[in-house]
């Protein structure tokens, strides 16, 4: 069985202090988007084992989604084993949780393929422990995140907007930004900006995207120079094509763009870029439903299907019109 695992941003974060178990405690609003992994599962008698298409992706059980398949298979006392095959869209260490979602992929494809009936409420305390982004995954859609981010709560209502990804191809180490973070971590004023962003989304009351921040940015542009310079090329073309808001999403170094509006930014923003030169995938945010509808399992294609110009034509294009034309 095949199953989409798409990627996120983070739409706001907040970094509120360090814990004792070394976890940053934060407040965030997750978005997921039409931008996707795929993630195809074969029974095997005894065996977990995965395979990815990009070089930079481990394949052995230091991969987060082996270590998803074990996890669950120890906590379900299996034999059974898995055959996990990954495709790469999302960019990888770019802050959009591409392995975080493609291991929440294979916990609810193998609670489904063991008939197991845990459910995304039964899945949460293994993929808590895979990873702070993981439970997110489960869920979907725009949601408040607290705690380390796995305390996981839909968010009313959900946002529909078109995006822009861009990926710097400049990965960034996440222990690295929140080094630098940590060194200047002193009380904030104005925490509350995610309350009232949620309540002035959820009254309909006019434009609340310029609450939104990440504290991790400031962080990740200093530590990479490269990056901080790209950056403010990307960003002024954003903004210049009417962009809502535009930001790091996560530690990075993925930049994106919300566009609500119904004027055709997000296309012109698109054309700008890749006239730039910068390697952008165009989409739209998944509401809760509509991640429900597409991370549901399908068919898989024929394995030299991976592989054909169709199911590559969308590296750069926009994912989310074909990933949803395929769930239909």
């Amino acid at each position: 069985m095949r199953y989409l695992a798409p990627a996120k941003l983070n739409l706001f974060l907040h970094v509120t202090g360090r814990r004792p178990d070394g976890y940053h405690d934060r407040r965030t609003i997750f978005q997921t988007i039409s931008l996707h992994d795929d993630v195809d599962l074969r029974p095997h008698a005894s065996e977990i084992s995965v395979r990815c298409d990009h070089p930079g992706v481990p394949d052995d059980d230091t991969n987060l989604a082996h270590r998803a398949a074990s996890a669950l298979r120890e906590h379900a006392g299996l034999a059974r084993g898995v055959s996990i095959a990954i495709t790469k869209r999302i960019p990888v260490s770019g802050g959009l949780g591409g392995g975080s979602s493609n291991a929440a992929a294979v916990l609810l494809g193998l609670d489904r393929m063991w008939r197991l009936g845990l459910g995304a409420s039964g899945l949460h305390p293994i993929a808590s422990r895979l990873g702070a982004d993981v439970p997110f995954f489960l869920l979907g859609g725009t949601a408040l995140g607290l705690g380390r981010g796995d305390e996981v709560y839909a968010v009313l209502p959900q946002l529909r907007a078109e995006v822009v990804v861009i990926d710097t191809g400049r990965p960034i180490s996440t222990a690295a930004v929140f080094r630098r973070v940590d060194a200047g971590l002193t009380p904030r004023e104005n925490v509350n900006k995610i309350f009232r962003f949620v309540s002035s989304q959820l009254e309909g009351r006019g434009n609340a995207f310029p609450l939104l921040s990440n504290d991790l940015e400031p962080a990740a542009l200093e530590e990479d120079p490269d990056l901080a310079a790209q950056v403010r090329d990307i960003r002024g073309i954003l903004n210049r094509e009417g962009a809502d808001f535009a930001s790091l999403s996560g530690s990075g170094g993925s930049y994106f763009g919300i566009f609500s509006s119904e004027v055709d930014g997000a296309r012109l923003a698109f054309s700008a870029l890749k006239k730039a030169g910068f390697r952008a995938v165009r989409g739209r945010t998944l509401s809760l439903d509509r991640y429900r509808r597409m991370v549901g399992p399908a068919p898989a294609a024929p394995a030299r299907g991976r592989g054909s110009n169709r199911g590559r034509s969308g590296q750069h294009g926009d994912h989310g019109r074909q990933g949803h034309s395929r769930r239909r």
